[in-house]
C-alpha cells in the first residue's frame, strides 16, 4: 500500500511541477516579499514627513498651502491598509497608488519652494532629512522594480498553457501592477536636490 501511494505522490508531484504549480507559488512568494518591501520603504516615507514639515515650517511658516497639502496627502496614504491582500484587489490597489502618488506630488511642491529659503537649505537638521528623504526616494524605486518584475513573471505563468489551467484549478489570479505615464520613471528614483544656488527674489 506504501508503495502505491509512493508512486501516487511522484506523480502528482511530477504533474504539479509539469504544470507550473511550482512556479506559481513561488512566484506568489516573490510577489509577497517584494510588496512588504514596498510598504517598507513607503512607510519609512510617511515616517520622515512629520520632522520635515516641521523643519520647514520654522523657516517658512508662510508656506502654508503646502505644507498643509504635504500633510493632507500624508494621512491619505496612511489612511489605506497596505496588507498582503491589497496587492489581489485592483480597485484597492489603484487607490493605493494614487495616494502615494499624491504625496511624492506635495512633496515635490514642497521641494520647489525649499529653493526660496537658503537658510532653510543650510540647516544641519533639514540636511539631515534630505539625505534621508533621497535615500528613501531611491530604495522605493528599487522595492517597486522588484515588484513590477514579481508580478510580471507571476502573471505570465498565470495566463500561460499548461499553467493557466493549473492556475484556474487552484485559484491563482492576475495581480495589478504598478503602473508610471513615463515607463523610464520606474528606473529613476526623484531627484532631491537643494545644493543648487536659491533662485533670487
Amino acid at each position: 500500500m506504501q508503495k502505491y501511494l509512493g508512486y501516487l505522490l511522484g506523480i502528482v508531484s511530477l504533474f504539479l511541477t509539469g504544470c507550473g504549480y511550482n512556479t506559481l507559488q513561488s512566484t506568489d512568494e516573490q510577489i509577497k516579499a517584494s510588496w512588504s518591501e514596498v510598504v517598507n520603504q513607503y512607510q519609512r516615507r510617511t515616517d520622515l514627513i512629520p520632522n520635515l514639515v516641521n523643519t520647514v515650517k520654522g523657516f517658512a511658516e508662510q508656506e502654508k498651502d503646502v505644507l498643509l497639502g504635504v500633510t493632507q496627502a500624508r494621512s491619505k496614504g496612511g489612511g489605506i491598509q497596505a496588507t498582503p491582500e491589497l496587492v489581489n484587489d485592483p480597485e484597492a490597489f489603484a487607490k493605493f497608488q494614487a495616494a502615494q502618488g499624491e504625496l511624492s506630488n506635495a512633496l515635490s511642491r514642497l521641494m520647489v519652494i525649499v529653493e526660496n529659503y537658503p537658510q532653510l537649505k543650510s540647516d544641519a537638521n533639514f540636511r539631515e532629512l534630505q539625505a534621508q528623504l533621497e535615500g528613501t526616494e531611491n530604495r522605493i524605486t528599487v522595492a517597486r522594480n522588484r515588484y513590477i518584475k514579481a508580478v510580471q513573471e507571476y502573471n505570465v505563468t498565470v495566463r500561460s498553457f499548461p499553467s493557466n489551467l493549473t492556475a484556474m484549478l487552484f485559484g491563482f489570479q492576475t495581480k495589478p501592477n504598478f503602473t508610471v505615464e513615463n515607463e523610464k520613471e520606474i528606473s529613476v528614483a526623484p531627484k532631491v536636490d537643494f545644493s543648487a544656488p536659491a533662485k533670487a527674489q
